[in-house]
């Protein structure tokens, strides 16, 4: 009888079992094949993706000098200095370059690897011709120069080549002629340092397409044909002119002067910074944009007094944001390919119907001084000198539309 019954109970056990068995994959079967609705699937993957950033607002902080130069007495200075090719640059450090995205000046000298005059000679003559030696080290404080002045050609037309040259070597950006009817190459389309907040609050570099015109008027007048090279930019592009033009060692402007900074505003230009006079001088608010006459001599030999040894410093910010500008994605895209001399980006940017930027420009002023040879930031009482020379107070009230200062 005991083996009967515990033969019905492991049988019983065993029904059980193959019951649980069924059960577990009749569930099984359940829930593999029971219909979910497919959008919980794409709705995870909504969730799990990040929207790609996006540019929201682009800005370049810029300085803008008057005129440079290595050359002459200088290098003399630099040659007995343990610094050597750093020493005409080795004051600079109370600028605080790392807070800019980029400085511009006027280099008053071919850059040449010809056989050195003495500086005597050099100054009598007044045969400028600089050593490309200096670059690298240029090269950590400036982004570009302008080429346009009465010494770039004093090497002949071999060493302005050689200048370009030597400046692409180096990965510096310039414009600008000697000759201010040298149509194509008065003006530039630049890659200027920028600044790109995205959409997720991140800063990242980017390049902004600018153009940049430089003059030489010292012996000429630049023609009407001249001054229209920046119509063929300006209605795309935002556009600053750098003039060298004017009597030397002058407080003011002439007429002449006036009349073609003037022309440079009506012919499109956003603002005008001029140099070659080695003094600073006035400034104006012509149709609510900037003109500066001279700003004076930042990095030069000479030192016979305050008015040669002291320069006016434009600061000079530029912004724009995508509610302003929808195409600014692509305008940093564009901005990318234009830092070589010869570029195409005047072009893609008609092809691909690209609008001007509404750039928002806001000026202030820094002041330098060279004296003792070295330049360095001015005092606060020589910058108050320098903004009283140049009217500035009476200029910046007079600024409108999308210019702006302090």
């Amino acid at each position: 009888m005991l083996q009967l019954d515990h033969r019905r109970e492991k049988k019983v056990r065993r029904i059980w079992a193959g019951v649980g068995l069924l059960l577990a994959v009749g569930v099984g079967c359940v829930y593999l094949w029971w219909p979910r609705p497919i959008i919980s699937t794409q709705a995870q993957q909504i969730v799990d993706e990040k929207p790609i950033p996006t540019p929201t607002v682009i800005e370049s902080k810029m300085l803008v000098m008057g005129d440079v130069y290595w050359g002459r007495y200088i290098n003399d200075w630099s040659s007995i200095s343990p610094l050597k090719y750093a020493y005409p640059f080795s004051g600079l450090s109370g600028f605080d370059r790392s807070t800019y995205d980029a400085w511009f000046a006027n280099m008053e000298c071919p850059l040449t690897d010809n056989k050195k005059v003495s500086s005597a000679e050099e100054d009598t003559y007044l045969k400028f011709d600089c050593s490309p030696a200096y670059l690298p080290e240029a090269k950590k404080w400036f982004t570009g120069f302008t080429l346009a002045n009465n010494h770039s050609d004093n090497q002949g037309a071999e060493g302005f080549t050689e200048t370009k040259r030597h400046l692409d070597e180096n990965g510096m950006q310039y414009f600008g002629s000697y000759d201010p009817e040298d149509y194509e190459n008065l003006c530039n389309v630049l890659a200027v340092p920028a600044h790109v907040t995205m959409s997720d609050g991140v800063t990242k570099q980017g390049k902004l397409p600018m153009v940049w015109c430089g003059y030489h008027g010292v012996f000429k007048t630049p023609s009407a044909h001249s001054i229209a090279v920046i119509a063929k930019y300006s209605p795309l592009f935002n556009v600053v002119a750098m003039p060298h033009s004017g009597a030397e060692y002058k407080a003011a402007p002439d007429e002449i002067k006036t009349s073609l900074y003037h022309a440079m505003i009506d012919g499109g230009a956003d603002v005008v910074l001029g140099d070659h006079p080695h003094w600073v001088q006035s400034t104006e608010a012509y149709n609510g944009k900037l003109i500066v006459y001279s700003m004076g001599n930042f990095i030069f030999d000479q030192q016979s007094g305050l008015e040669v040894t002291r320069s006016a410093i434009i600061n000079m910010n530029v912004s724009v944001n995508a509610h302003d500008a929808p195409d600014i994605d692509k305008w940093l895209a564009l901005g990318e390919t234009c830092s070589a001399y010869v570029d195409d980006c005047l072009q893609k940017a008609a092809e691909q119907g690209l609008k001007k930027l509404p750039l928002q420009y806001h000026f202030s002023i820094l002041g330098s001084r060279n004296d003792g040879k070295l330049t360095h930031a001015a005092t606060d009482a020589e910058l108050i000198s320098i903004k009283q020379r140049m009217n500035w107070d009476t200029t910046i009230k007079g600024l409108s539309g999308m210019n702006s200062g302090e």
